[in-house]
């Protein structure tokens, strides 16, 4: 086995997830990620967790949903089996990125609604979410597959106490605020409350609410957007390729919307329910180790230079207790590449301009 796989299952125990003894796991493998499983399960083993394993296939995943009459009812079971976990992991790593592209967009979303007090009680979890570098992966990335995989071990094994520092500069910047604009050259220019919102600061460990391998990212959930952004980094959503969007928000939700590519797909995505045409989040991508678009959200959000925004639901952790925030069975990122013509300010005053942070060497206020 690559050493290297041993590295990243280390990272994502003891690191990312936290695993202690007696915690009851489920790890979901992908396809393509037979041998990160190997690794994270003998790690898992030494720490003397209780592991239960589920494939993950989307191969699997197509051919139940093409043929069920998409009157969905989940059962009891699979929600037992995440309201009694103390983690998940999710180790993804599939065969073909677009396996469920063929899938019908009703069935899609009658599916997601079903599914969402599962997903909701996977996400009551310490769940972490990574990647193992497949050939499927590297080719979406435009990458040779060895290129790809010192890539995605680069993102993965890195000094996430060294980030975590630099990144809480935005954190504090984003918690003691009350308003964000975004402008970028004459498409872009959109204000959103962040208000009584708390940020995290997302260093790749659920110790600092962070539920991703690799993160580098700090994200907050902001609420009653007004005004228009362009999103310039393609992306695969439910199968469709989609390509340079644009956004128009008032009175806190979209109201109209445009696509080079994958309109379709988006039409989906904002008629799965009311929550799905409302901001759930605000990221500020900052790992600067993550060097390249590879088509991957996991890994293209978190880039520096980057600032992305979700439709639908809004992740608890940002908010005040005993409020429940936008409320989805979808959340769906979309990226903007704001390394020229753009700057963000909180509160008026400007903390990152064309890609510089105002604490970092270069900023220009």
């Amino acid at each position: 086995m690559d050493p290297r796989i041993r590295d990243h299952a280390e990272v994502l125990v003891d690191w990312s997830a936290r695993i202690e003894s007696g915690d009851d796991v489920v790890v979901s493998v992908a396809e393509g990620a037979h041998e990160l499983a190997v690794a994270v399960a003998e790690k898992l083993g030494e720490r003397g967790a209780n592991v239960v394993t589920t494939y993950a296939s989307d191969e699997v995943l197509r051919a139940y949903l093409r043929a069920h009459d998409a009157e969905f009812d989940f059962g009891a079971h699979e929600l037992a089996l995440y309201e009694n976990a103390d983690s998940v992991l999710f180790l993804g790593g599939g065969r073909n990125t677009f396996a469920t592209a063929d899938v019908p967009g009703e069935t899609r979303q009658a599916s997601d609604r079903a599914s969402q007090p599962v997903r909701e009680a996977r996400m009551d979890t310490d769940w972490v979410s990574t990647v193992h570098p497949t050939r499927s992966l590297a080719q979406q990335a435009g990458m040779a597959y060895e290129e790809y995989q010192q890539f995605v071990y680069d993102a993965v094994c890195r000094d996430w106490e060294e980030l975590a520092d630099q990144m809480a500069n935005m954190k504090e910047i984003l918690d003691e605020g009350s308003e964000v604009r975004l402008v970028k050259g004459d498409n872009t220019d959109i204000r959103m409350s962040i208000e009584g919102r708390t940020a995290v600061n997302s260093a790749a460990s659920v110790a600092y609410d962070s539920h991703n391998l690799p993160s580098g990212e700090v994200f907050t959930a902001p609420y009653d957007p007004e005004g228009e952004v362009f999103f310039d980094v393609p992306m695969t959503i439910s199968g469709s390729r989609v390509r340079n969007v644009h956004l128009t928000f008032a009175d806190g939700e979209v109201t109209d919307f445009t696509a080079e590519s994958g309109e379709d797909a988006l039409a989906e995505i904002f008629d799965t329910d009311d929550g799905a045409r409302r901001l759930g989040e605000l990221g500020i991508g900052m790992n600067r180790g993550i060097d390249r678009f590879t088509d991957n959200i996991l890994f293209d959000e978190k880039m520096g230079d980057t600032i992305h925004l979700a439709v639908g639901r809004a992740y608890g952790s940002c908010l005040p207790e005993g409020e429940s925030g936008n409320d989805s069975a979808v959340h769906v990122d979309m990226i903007t590449d704001v390394s020229e013509e753009s700057r963000m300010d909180v509160d008026g005053e400007v903390v990152q301009r064309n890609g510089v942070f105002r604490w970092e060497d270069g900023f220009e206020g």
